[in-house]
């Protein structure tokens, strides 16, 4: 070998190959202990010992460690720990502390906290509105399709908006809540559709399936105490499958068609009635003036024949003369008359003036 000599150092660090009056090693003396085969691991204590002459020469003035950098060394690892201790709870979280991992009761408000690390940690749970999406189509596939009550098959897409209403049981008895919160809302969902038939969920009462949904879930996230508050449920779209989409479109169209007929029927009838009744209170307001009319005619012609009666009471010779000279001068007012003398002379000349006055008065309206 190349460190081998004539003198039978027996080493590279001239060593004899036996324990009388050789160095043995590299620091002067052989191996502590039981001697292990060769080329086996150095000695634990020769390395720890090296170690200790290098740090003592990286030292200023290559003594031992002062009080000083004991010091350094002590704050730096309080500063560490404080740092590891005073936590930040943001506006929008709450913190639960555990201790030896088992949550504490008190839970951490928004701000700054102090715990006992590492005896104590924390988990944080945001408090803001998470919306899961339900009934996403994939490819060819969606986990919307739902069977309504009529045995319809409604495609239904809709949004579940919770938030974290006690964060223990939000961060330790669900392992997955978006994920439950998925798979408790679909099974709501078919629930609801199942129970109503399909026009319901397309556009008459929406609303209302939402509402009972909400229910559904927030019962059920109750019973598991999965430590979330259901805010909302919006269904965003219910639509048949695709391969039928064309033939309910048609039904559809027949079903507005049918509802416009209906409207404008009902329209012509409330308009027809509308008349009928309008001309029904003319009639009975014509009806009821002519009552009054002749009820007022009649009590005024038996007023006037009331005072008559009374005037002929008083005087009834003068008032039946009255009364014949009056009828009489109604009966011949318009006939012709021929006026003879009683005495037998004969007929007495007679000038009806009146009637030359209207003959003279009836060329002159011509003229003009």
């Amino acid at each position: 070998m190349p460190w081998n000599d004539k003198s039978g150092g027996g080493g590279p660090w001239g060593g004899g190959g036996n324990n009388n009056g050789g160095s043995g090693g590299p620091w002067g003396q052989g191996p502590r202990g039981p001697s292990g085969p060769q080329g086996g691991p150095p000695d634990l204590e020769d390395i720890i010992r090296r170690g200790q002459d290098r740090l003592k020469q990286a030292l200023p003035g290559g003594g031992g460690p002062s009080p000083a950098l004991f010091g350094l060394i002590g704050l730096a690892l309080v500063a560490f720990w404080l740092w590891q201790s005073i936590y930040t709870v943001q506006p929008d979280e709450l913190a639960v502390e555990l201790r030896f991992g088992k949550p504490k009761e008190e839970i951490s408000e928004p701000g700054l906290h102090f715990h006992w690390w590492p005896i104590e940690t924390v988990k944080y749970a945001s408090t803001a509105e998470k919306l899961i999406q339900v009934g996403d189509t994939r490819g060819a596939q969606s986990s919307g399709l739902m069977l309504s009550g009529d045995q319809n098959i409604v495609d239904v897409r809709f949004s579940v908006a919770y938030q974290v209403a006690n964060p223990e049981e939000y961060l330790f008895r669900v392992a997955d809540p978006d994920d439950m919160v998925r798979q408790v809302a679909e099974s709501a969902m078919r629930e609801a559709v199942g129970r109503r038939p399909a026009q319901d969920i397309f556009r008459d009462d929406r609303q209302g399936i939402a509402d009972a949904v909400r229910g559904i879930i927030q019962t059920t996230v109750d019973e598991y105490g999965a430590g979330i508050a259901i805010n909302a449920i919006s269904i965003e779209d219910a639509a048949p499958p695709r391969e039928v989409a064309d033939a309910f479109d048609e039904v559809q169209r027949a079903e507005q068609d049918e509802d416009r007929f209906v409207e404008e029927s009902n329209q012509y009838s409330n308009q027809q009635l509308g008349q009928a009744r309008g001309e029904a209170a003319q009639i009975r307001e014509e009806a009821a003036a002519y009552k009054n009319r002749i009820v007022q005619e009649a009590e005024g012609e038996a007023q006037r024949f009331i005072s008559v009666y009374d005037e002929y009471a008083k005087a009834p010779d003068i008032t039946r003369e009255r009364l014949f000279l009056e009828t009489m001068e109604k009966v011949l007012k318009d006939s012709n008359k021929v006026i003879i003398n009683q005495d037998g002379s004969g007929v007495v000349p007679y000038l009806p003036l009146p009637e030359l006055q209207r003959r003279n008065q009836t060329p002159a309206q011509g003229a003009n």
